[in-house]
Parts: C-alpha cells; structure tokens; sequence
C-alpha cells in the first residue's frame, strides 16, 4: 500500500526576473500587473571587457548583451490567503481581502490585525520607512465602486500599521486600484480572489 506524501504548509519559489529589456507581466485583461512605478529593480550589470585575455570565449564567440536580473523568492502559504515576495531590492505582503474583510466592507474583521502586525513586525526588522499600501478588487460591480473600496480597505491597514509601528519617521503611500493590475484571471473565482487583496510593500533594509 503506498501513501501519498503531504503537502507543506509553505510553498517556496526562486525565479529570476529580467528587469530590463522585457515589458512588465500582463494579466488577462491585458494591464501590466504591478502599478507603474513599482516594477523591481537592480543594479546596473558588472561591465565585462570582451578582449580581456583572462576571458576564455570560444572561437567566434561574443559576449551577449548584458541583463539586470532580480532574484525574486516567492512563499504563499497552503490556502493562498496570504503571499510573501523578497526581491533584491523590496519586500511585499499580499492579503487577500476575505481574510481581513467582509463581503464588500472595508470594516477589518477580528483576525485582521494579528496579520497586519506580523507584517508590522517585519517592517521593523526591516529598519522601513517608506510603506506603500495599495488595495485592489476583482471586475465584478463597476470601476468607480471598485476604486472607493479598495482605497477604503487600504486605509484600514494602513491605519493599524500606524498604530502598530507608533513612529513619525514611517511615511505612507496609501492607493487603491479598483480592478487595475489583476495578478490572476478574472474569469473565475478562484482568480478573482486573488485579485480582491492588500499588498504592503517597503523596501529591504538590514535585518
């Protein structure tokens, strides 16, 4: 008799990300799925000398055009209602709003802030102070509805982030995007819940 082995609670991915030369990712509905302004980055690529005679190249090789690559870890926990991104440079939190929501309310349910201060926790080990807090919703009901709510709720978490870190030196980038920049399909409910979510993101610090 054979057993099938369990699944961990964590799922953990590294993948490299090419930072310059290629267009940001696109979602179903054709939008680039992080807002402007907030697509990963890295240093400039160390410059090669493609004569230097310590450099063992095939015969008629040439070096190729050099690329920034982003290291970026991924771990989302087993029922995927919460994600954790590190890159090189930022870190970023995304909730997904049944976990710190009702239904179509930016009233924080009594869960929501134990995960709000762990995610305060770690801005602190971070040595952050500059948060960006941004709310999104899924295509459902219209746009206008969509951005009210989901700078509503990104308020909230904001709010409880400031009673939590209680430091005037944190600043704040509060938005919220209504259906903008989807990280999942709309045409399904599994991909819509992805998409109604909060996303706190600050910058890598010394830990």
């Amino acid at each position: 008799m054979t057993t099938t082995p369990r699944l961990p609670l964590t799922v953990t991915a590294a993948a490299l990300l090419t930072v310059m030369f290629l267009p940001a990712a696109h979602a179903d509905d054709g939008g680039p799925s992080v807002p402007p302004g907030t697509e990963p980055s890295a240093t400039a690529p160390v410059e090669v000398d493609p004569n230097d005679p310590d450099l063992k190249l095939p015969e008629g090789a040439t070096l190729a055009e050099p690329k920034v690559l982003d290291i970026k870890q991924v771990v989302e926990d087993q029922s995927g209602d919460e994600r954790r991104e590190d890159t090189n440079a930022d870190v970023k939190f995304a909730l997904q709003a049944e976990v710190l929501f009702g239904k179509d309310s930016a009233k924080l349910n009594g869960e929501a802030r134990a995960r709000i201060s762990a995610i305060a926790a770690e801005i602190k080990n971070q040595h952050a102070t500059r948060i960006r807090v941004f709310g999104f919703t899924d295509n459902l009901g219209s746009y206008a509805h969509g951005l009210t709510l989901s700078r509503q709720r990104a308020n909230a978490v904001q709010d409880v982030l400031d009673q939590e870190l209680n430091d005037s030196s944190v600043t704040y980038e509060v938005r919220g995007y209504s259906e903008d920049y989807p990280i999942a399909s709309n045409t399904t409910e599994a991909g819509r819940k992805k998409n109604r979510r909060v996303e706190v993101s600050f910058p890598r610090g010394q830990s």
